[in-house]
């Protein structure tokens, strides 16, 4: 895949190249992330669950992603 079919992103403070009209969804499965431990942020805000598979990525995005850690 060349450059021009991909886009920069930030992921937890950290640059990411993505595929152009990747979706969050897509994102986590990249990343290996199972949807229902997280807390996910797009540009400061909270994202429904729910909406992932239609929220699609773009140019310079900032993405945190919160594991929950279970403990007492």
């Amino acid at each position: 895949m060349n450059k021009k079919n991909k886009i920069k992103i930030k992921v937890n403070g950290k640059n990411l190249l993505i595929v152009k009209d990747s979706s969050l969804n897509d994102l986590l499965i990249r990343l290996k992330i199972p949807i229902n431990k997280v807390a996910i942020e797009l540009n400061k805000k909270i994202i429904d669950k729910k909406k992932i598979k239609n929220i699609i990525l773009k140019f310079k995005d900032n993405i945190e992603i919160v594991h929950f850690i279970g403990g007492g």
